[in-house]
């Protein structure tokens, strides 16, 4: 028999450097991946004008697509369940 392949989860961190909130964030992420696997993008927002516009002192953030997770802390619960119910 076999085994179902699982689907790939890409979720994307909008950070900058510096950021303590973002520090912890990703963190918290990091640790979540050795229990519920998924591919994790940081992306610096200074990097990109147009990102430091869109999200300005709003960071971290956590995407899933469009589908924003969580901004400023983890919200473990939440990202949890929400991973379990998309696989």
């Amino acid at each position: 028999m076999e085994m179902a392949e699982r689907r790939v989860i890409a979720l994307t961190l909008y950070s900058r450097r510096w950021c303590h909130l973002c520090d912890d964030m990703l963190a918290g992420l990091q640790a979540l991946q050795a229990r519920e696997p998924f591919e994790l993008a940081v992306i610096d927002v200074d990097g990109e004008p147009a990102l430091a516009q869109c999200y300005g002192e709003r960071v971290p953030v956590l995407l899933h697509g469009e589908r924003e997770l969580c901004h400023y802390h983890l919200d473990l619960p939440a990202v949890t369940d929400y991973l379990r119910k998309i696989r």
